[in-house]
């Protein structure tokens, strides 16, 4: 990665979002977002990636760490739950899971046997974003929808009403920033891609 922010790829920010929300950075991801450099200061999201950059700067890479512990694993479990099922039906493995599976499985995904959480992981749902956007496929807003859109904010709200969250509560505004972008930047695809099936 080279030190400036992702403005245009959509790609590269899910899967930062992605490598963000599956463990927790290393020294090499800390250093690479203090360095960020933010050229474009009207975007939207400018203000979301300056705070990830300061903040960055002044955290301890043990201090980041330890709040990544607490918030998404604990003891028994975190402060967090990132997964769609627990904010749609207020249990985990729940039908929100089955759905996306099903999803999953039609768009020829499979499941890597080194993952041990379940495929509705907030980090999960991002790498496949990701990969929708690099092939450019017109299921990036039936995806987004069905999947993301009705439950990115309660997660959002979990994390910035988290005690030990400081590091991530930043994170969870640019997630939040970005699904806002997101949202609207698919509708709009969604809303072309009917109107060409109807031509």
């Amino acid at each position: 990665m080279h030190n400036q922010v992702p403005q245009s790829p959509r790609s590269d920010i899910y899967l930062l979002l992605a490598t963000l929300f599956r463990q927790a950075p290393d020294a090499q991801l800390m250093q690479w977002l203090a360095q960020l450099d933010n050229e474009d200061e009207s975007s939207a999201m400018s203000a979301d990636w300056q705070a990830l950059s300061q903040l960055a700067q002044q955290s301890s890479l043990a201090s980041v760490q330890e709040e990544y512990q607490d918030l998404f694993i604990g003891i028994g479990r975190g402060e967090v739950m990132p997964f769609a099922s627990w904010h749609r039906n207020g249990a985990l493995m729940e039908k929100p899971l089955i759905d996306l599976r099903q999803d999953l499985f039609a768009l020829g995904f499979e499941r890597n046997e080194s993952v041990k959480e379940p495929e509705d992981h907030i980090a999960a749902l991002c790498e496949v974003m990701a990969m929708l956007v690099e092939e450019n496929s017109h299921q990036q807003g039936v995806f987004f929808n069905r999947h993301i859109a009705s439950w990115y904010n309660d997660l959002v709200k979990q994390i910035q009403g988290a005690k030990a969250a400081e590091f991530y509560r930043v994170v969870a505004n640019l997630l939040a920033r970005f699904m806002e972008l997101e949202e609207v930047a698919l509708s709009e695809q969604n809303i072309a891609v009917r109107s060409s099936e109807l031509d």
